[in-house]
């Protein structure tokens, strides 16, 4: 393919980006505000089918009221294999009272890392579900998407329970990836935490994750489990 689409999606990005700067110059010599952050990280330890697992989600922005730059990590070991290791760096606006548009991009990290643009939300839907949901483009020109959602129960002031849902879909197939067009893989949980502090809290997380349809498939023909359940025990602070 002769137009590099890495290149491509990099200058777009710095293109929009110096276009908003400008808006945001304007923005703060008019109102004048006050440049805030905000660090989340969450870190776990558990098993899955009889092996050892680490996940580790740092959530991080810094901006004002309106615009922000946000910083995610995510990542899930199991055993010896690194299942889950990315990075994100996006560009986030608030459109709405509970509402952000985001843009940027995502690197798989690892032997074969692949960069990704990625747009989408993030707010709070209807009932309080906190809702992350973000189209990707690969370099390669594939195109999926993630969708995230949560909702805190308070039982006590302290402890909260929390179910969420994770699941990516894809446009196509990615066979070198063992991954099928459609709704390829989603998890289901709910996470307990004990809030000693707004900034820490430990937490047990209970999770159940299966792969579906072609992708379900790759994973039975490569003689790997379909669903696994699995337990952590973690704790989250705030920075």
């Amino acid at each position: 393919m002769s137009i590099n689409i890495k290149q491509l999606i990099c200058s777009g990005l710095a293109l929009g980006v110096s276009a908003i700067s400008f808006a945001d110059e304007a923005h703060m010599a008019e109102h004048g505000e006050a440049i805030f952050h905000k660090v989340k990280l969450e870190a776990a330890y558990g098993t899955t089918e009889g092996q050892a697992t680490k996940d580790w989600d740092l959530d991080a922005w810094m901006g004002d009221s309106v615009n922000r730059v946000w910083i995610k990590s995510l990542g899930h070991r199991v055993g010896h294999k690194t299942e889950q290791q990315d990075l994100w760096a996006m560009y986030s606006r608030k459109v709405s009272t509970f509402w952000d548009l985001q843009a940027g991009l995502k690197t798989d990290i690892g032997p074969n890392s692949l960069t990704s643009f990625v747009v989408g939300v993030d707010g709070l839907a209807p009932y309080f579900f906190e809702t992350e949901a973000h189209l990707i483009v690969s370099e390669k020109g594939d195109l999926s998407a993630r969708f995230k959602q949560r909702n805190d129960f308070l039982v006590t002031q302290r402890l909260i329970v929390q179910p969420y849902i994770e699941a990516s879909v894809y446009a196509q197939s990615v066979r070198e990836n063992n991954i099928g067009a459609g709704l390829s893989q989603a998890d289901f949980g709910i996470q307990t935490r004990y809030e000693v502090t707004r900034k820490f809290a430990p937490y047990l997380d209970i999770r159940y994750g299966r792969k579906f349809g072609e992708t379900a498939s790759f994973a039975k023909k490569a003689n790997e489990d379909v669903d696994n359940f699995v337990g952590l025990i973690g704790l989250r602070m705030f920075f």
